[in-house]
């Protein structure tokens, strides 16, 4: 199984990507295909010591920029880094596609190559939040590629949140819930209600809305919402985390008293860095395309991008598409009441 990583894609690329995937090799034995420049990536590779069987490089001459548009992209850089690895996973010489770079023209270029999920009509990106149980997050999607959804696209995050849950969390019947202002039915704007009515009928284990405040306490397993939501809530819930940070910083380096008990409490500051921090596990993936699509932060760093790798692997091995494809089977009366719903709005 081989992982083609985007090695030039990110804020620092090519020293980032090449650290990441001598440490993928060394650290787990996982096959990567490095997508760039191939004599820079020769370069860093002299000063790192990795099984050669198991790290190739494949070249490409363009180079996606941060700030470029995706379409633009899309169209006019055909043989840049990321459409270059997604062309390999599309191909079947690579089984999963990592990249840090431009986020938009990532998941463009992976919806346009690898197309969809038959009966999923918008991929979607998910992310695998803490909660206050030790060793259970919960996945939040759509955490930004849509932004404008109708029910039936919520409808299908739900399947595939479920999918995900299934595979990463390794959960027999995840509980999903939509994310809403109120946890009684009929709360939220119009197609918040029409979803809930769609999920009542699903084969999901709806557990029906749940406030904001709530998705950290363990209650729930799949959180669903549109991207615009989703994307404000993750970073709100990155922001805080920093907040608490910086304060408990300030607080222990204000008084003597103060630094005698973190030294007490150094292990536990420490636990609560580690399962709040999103590097753990690496990026997020974009659910629904044929094909597994891990996406991380333009700034992370070599040890996040080694996880990202990780998660790559195992989404594939765990056949996270074939679930996805089971879920939509299932609930295909559902799915088509979705449509006619939609089809009656546009008549509207």
């Amino acid at each position: 199984m081989a992982i083609a990583v985007d090695a030039m894609g990110g804020d620092s690329a090519l020293n980032v990507q090449v650290d990441a995937a001598v440490r993928a090799v060394n650290d787990f034995g996982i096959e990567v295909i490095l997508v760039g420049a191939e004599d820079q990536i020769r370069n860093k590779l002299q000063t790192h010591r990795y099984d050669s069987q198991k790290l190739r490089i494949v070249n490409s001459t363009e180079i996606v920029e941060m700030e470029e548009s995706p379409a633009q992209a899309l169209r006019q850089k055909k043989k840049s880094s990321i459409r270059v690895a997604v062309d390999l996973v599309a191909s079947g010489d690579a089984d999963a596609v990592v990249s840090a770079g431009n986020t938009g023209a990532s998941m463009a270029t992976a919806k346009f190559v690898l197309k969809s999920v038959k009966g999923i009509e918008r991929p979607a990106i998910a992310s695998l939040m803490p909660s206050v149980h030790r060793n259970h997050p919960f996945v939040l999607l759509d955490i930004g590629a849509n932004t404008d959804c109708k029910p039936l696209y919520l409808f299908q995050f739900a399947l595939m949140g479920d999918a995900y849950a299934r595979t990463s969390l390794h959960l027999d019947n995840p509980r999903v819930a939509l994310l809403n202002n109120g946890e009684e039915e009929g709360k939220g704007y119009y197609e918040l209600k029409e979803t809930y009515d769609l999920l009542k009928q699903s084969t999901l284990n709806f557990v029906g809305n749940i406030e904001g405040k709530a998705m950290f306490k363990d209650r729930v397993d799949v959180v669903v919402c549109d991207g615009f939501i989703g994307n404000i809530a993750l970073k709100v819930a990155e922001g805080t985390f920093d907040f608490v940070r910086s304060i408990l910083r300030e607080e222990v380096e204000s008084a003597w008293l103060s630094k005698l008990g973190y030294l007490a409490m150094k292990g536990p500051f420490r636990a609560l860095r580690k399962r709040a921090d999103y590097s753990e596990v690496g990026g997020a993936p974009l659910l629904g395309v044929n094909g597994v699509v891990i996406i991380c932060h333009g700034s992370s760093k070599a040890h996040t991008l080694r996880n990202a790798i990780k998660h790559a692997q195992e989404c594939a091995e765990q056949k996270l598409n074939a679930k996805i494809a089971g879920e939509v089977s299932e609930n295909l009366e559902v799915i088509q009441q979705a449509k006619d719903l939609n089809g009656m709005e546009k008549l509207s």
